[in-house]
């Protein structure tokens, strides 16, 4: 992370909640870092950008499987907008598997909803203070079915939080009355990952996330590895490089204003 950006995590309306786990605002207040990394993220995200030249675009970013890194920021973004959506939330609202979306950036409008058409329009032309006031008017109704309530349960279930780790994954089958080939089709449709490929992914953020705050040991067995050497294994695979290396600086801190350039 650079300190040349100012972050503000605004409130999701509670009508939106279904749709959307997290709103994340950013400015830039200093030059950015020519590199830097994307890391593994297990959600699709709605970024709405504003660039140097007052040029807004609104993508949607894909979840990614494992981190990027990139050596040239390209274009200059002023401020961005991230709202993470929730598990379930890409076919309903922009018309395609969330599986269709995985290491893409596609342009919102390209999508086939007319709900996506709508949010590229009006999003790209909302200011900061008025997303959370107009954003629950763009989005439909949510339709409370028994799929998305078990993906919600599952997706629970498989990310790790400071007081409980992942459970493992035929668990999680057994305790929904799934299989876990059900599972796997249903993660492939609302999340774009596999059941286990997920919990890996949000195991690594955990420990991205909380790496300042304890011993690597500690750190390994409170998110749920075996030992400090699964956790560097794991880390190595989806970050490309180990723990320490990371965190030492050798490598570029991530830019969120920057999202993979459409394709």
């Amino acid at each position: 992370m650079t300190n040349a950006l100012a972050e503000q995590s605004l409130t999701v309306p509670e009508r939106a909640r279904p749709w959307i786990s997290g709103i994340e605002s950013m400015r830039v207040t200093g030059p950015l870092p020519d590199s830097f990394t994307h890391a593994p993220d297990t959600a699709a995200r709605l970024v709405v950008r504003v660039e140097a030249d007052g040029r807004r675009d609104a993508l949607v970013v894909g979840p990614r499987t494992r981190a990027t890194y990139h050596t040239d920021a390209g274009r200059q973004v002023t401020s961005c907008t991230h709202l993470r959506l929730g598990p379930g939330a890409a076919r309903p609202l922009l018309g395609v598997a969330a599986v269709d979306l995985v290491g893409r950036a596609v342009p919102l409008r390209e999508l086939p909803s007319r709900t996506a058409r709508r949010l590229a329009r009006e999003l790209a032309a909302l200011g900061e203070e008025e997303f959370t006031a107009r954003l629950a008017e763009l989005l439909p109704p949510p339709a409370d079915t028994s799929r998305s309530r078990l993906l919600r349960a599952a997706t629970a279930a498989l990310s790790t939080h400071r007081d409980r780790t992942a459970s493992a994954v035929q668990d999680v089958a057994r305790d929904l009355s799934v299989s876990e080939r059900q599972l796997r089709n249903l993660f492939a449709e609302g999340v774009g990952l596999s059941p286990k490929h997920y919990a890996r992914i949000d195991r690594v953020r955990h420990v991205l996330a909380h790496a300042a705050d304890a011993r690597w040991a500690e750190l390994a067995a409170t998110t749920g590895y075996y030992d400090q050497s699964h956790m560097t294994a794991d880390f190595r695979t989806l970050m490309g490089v180990p723990p320490k290396a990371y965190f030492t600086g050798r490598l570029p801190r991530a830019t969120p204003c920057e999202a993979p350039a459409p394709r």
